[in-house]
Order: structure tokens, then C-alpha cells, then sequence
């Protein structure tokens, strides 16, 4: 009777993965049910735990995704999944992070793991992962690096996420990645890394005062970017704006970074930008910015700006096979 049972339960898992469909965001306003052939997690679903459907995916290399039911995760993942995973939240509305309702937490400090990387509440070492309205939380705080997201492969995206931490929040350490509408929160070198990034349509915001929000890790002439466009940087609520802050400082010596349309507040210095790596000669560009923290008359260490950069030239002729542009 107990075979028989377990292969009934082993043909149910090989059912439920094998009919996950293409990872598509599906065309409506809200999301409170799984779309058609996720594995579904939390209050309704079959696992308990993201860690428990992760397992269940395997080596697989079909096109998969989960669906996480409104909830706090207390938990910490490495996703290594052979095919294109999309990872989905429930919500009432799919566009902005503000009514996300799944939150994935853990606290752990670069000391108290193997690496730096390894401190991440949710660390991406695979490449085609999309996620849909996750909220990602390193919650030590101040003292030292805590990584909330490590992405550390090509085609990863992130839409309507929440990504909250204080030094190092955002790991983009190799690949290509694309971040959109979405919240990104730190205070220290809270986007860093070497990977090729296009951040757009997000609310970039210090929780403290003294820090900078990117160190781009470029230290040879690749073809690699951030680019932040068409966001807010601002002080989180609760936050004051003490122009204490900084654009971004090189982790790299050839650190290459672009503001472009963005709407910048006075939580920035009339400098702009700050030091770090030794004898760095780094790009550091701004285009066409407002707000009254964007004036570019007392910045240090900036280049002029050769006019705006075009997506293409940080994911490449490509991304449109693997971005929606339109969410």
C-alpha cells in the first residue's frame, strides 16, 4: 500500500511540473490565484515552503514557475534551475510593488556565510529567472554587508519586486539583468557588482545617510553598464534628506555607471559621486535629470555624458526575446 501511494504522489509532482507552460506574465491587474501549471506555495497551495518547490523542480529543463500565496517566508534559497523559472506573487495589482503581499526574509551578514554572495537571502546562480511582485529581504541592518538578492546570471529580470536591505542590498555580480518598476533600498553600496544592468520606472531609496548607491565592480574594458532610468532617487519614508549621499563610488577602477531621466532629490551631495577604488578612472555619467538634487555644477569625478544610452547597448540586440517592455 505505501508503493503504491508514493508512486501515485511521484506521478502527481511529474503532472504538476511537466504542464508548466512558457514563463509569460499574464495580461491582467491582479494576480490572486497560481496561473496554469505553477507549483503553488503558502496558504492554499501544495508546498509549505519556496525552498520545498524549488526541490521538487530538480534538474529539470523544462520551462517551470511557482506561485507564493500572500505571506512572510522566513527562509533562504540558491536557485540553480537548468530551464527558465518565473517566480510569481499574489497581488491585487501586478504593476507596482507597493501591494505586493509575499515577502521572502532572512538575516544573515557576509561573516556569518561562506561569502559574500552566499549571504543572500535569495542568491541566483542560474540564467533565465523572472521575477513578478517578490519582496527580498536581508533584515540585519546596519554594520556590515548583508545581501537581500545575489544575480549571478544572463536573462534575469525582476518586475513590481521589492529588493530591501542596508549595505550591499543588490548583488548584480555577473550576466545581464533587467529591473522594472520596482523598489530598491539600501544605504551603503546598495547596487553593486559587475553584471550589465538596466534599471528603469524604479524608486531608488537611502534608508540612512553617508552612503552611495552604486559601486560598479568594472575593471576591464568589457561592454558592461548600469544604467538607471526614468527612476526616483529619494530618502525612504521615515528617512531625512541630509545630502550626506552619493550617486555612486567605483568598486572597479573602469566603474561605468549612467543616470539618465531619472528624478533626483537633495538626499544626493552637490558632489554627486565619492571615492573607492584605488587610482580609479571611472565613468560616471549624467543625462537629462530634474529634481533638486540633479544640478552637475559642483560634481566630482564626473565624465559628460555622451547623450543617452540605449538598452541595446547594456543587454543587447537580443533583450526584447527575454524583457517585457511593456509591463
Amino acid at each position: 500500500m505505501f508503493g503504491l501511494c508514493a508512486c501515485i504522489a511521484f506521478l502527481f509532482l511529474v503532472a504538476e511540473i511537466s504542464t508548466s507552460p512558457t514563463p509569460t506574465i499574464e495580461k491582467r491587474s491582479e494576480r490572486t490565484s497560481a496561473p496554469s501549471g505553477c507549483l503553488t506555495v503558502g496558504t492554499g497551495g501544495t508546498y509549505t515552503t519556496f525552498g520545498d518547490a524549488l526541490a521538487v523542480l530538480g534538474s529539470s529543463t523544462d520551462a517551470a514557475c511557482i506561485y507564493l500565496a500572500s505571506g512572510t517566508y522566513e527562509e533562504q534559497n540558491t536557485i540553480d534551475y537548468p530551464g527558465s523559472l518565473t517566480i510569481y506573487g499574489e497581488t491585487t495589482y501586478v504593476e507596482s510593488y507597493k501591494d505586493n503581499t509575499v515577502t521572502i526574509t532572512y538575516s544573515q551578514t557576509s561573516d556569518e556565510a561562506a561569502d559574500l554572495q552566499a549571504s543572500a537571502t535569495i542568491q541566483v546562480v542560474s540564467s533565465g529567472v523572472s521575477f513578478y511582485n517578490i519582496n527580498v529581504v536581508n533584515g540585519y541592518g546596519a554594520g556590515t554587508q548583508a545581501v537581500a538578492l545575489t544575480l549571478n546570471g544572463d536573462e534575469l529580470a525582476l518586475y513590481a519586486c521589492q529588493v530591501i536591505g542596508y549595505q550591499d542590498t543588490l548583488y548584480v555580480l555577473a550576466g545581464t539583468q533587467y529591473i522594472a518598476n520596482s523598489l530598491i533600498q539600501g544605504n551603503v553600496d546598495f547596487i553593486f557588482g559587475g553584471a550589465s544592468v538596466w534599471i528603469t520606472n524604479c524608486d531608488i531609496e537611502f534608508n540612512g545617510a553617508g552612503g552611495s548607491i552604486t559601486a560598479s565592480a568594472r575593471d576591464t574594458d568589457d561592454d558592461t553598464w548600469f544604467v538607471i532610468d526614468t527612476s526616483n532617487i529619494e530618502a525612504a519614508s521615515g528617512y531625512l534628506t541630509t545630502e550626506d549621499n552619493y550617486l555612486g563610488r567605483p568598486w572597479g577602477a573602469l566603474a561605468r555607471v549612467q543616470y539618465q531621466y531619472c528624478m533626483i532629490t537633495d538626499v544626493i551631495n552637490p558632489a554627486g559621486w565619492s571615492t573607492l577604488a584605488a587610482d580609479a578612472t571611472p565613468l560616471f555619467y549624467e543625462y537629462e535629470n530634474t529634481g533638486d538634487g540633479s544640478s552637475t555644477t559642483d560634481r566630482l569625478y564626473e565624465t559628460v555624458s555622451p547623450g543617452s544610452v540605449d538598452i541595446t547597448t547594456v543587454l543587447g540586440t537580443d533583450y526584447a526575446d527575454w524583457v517585457i517592455t511593456d509591463f
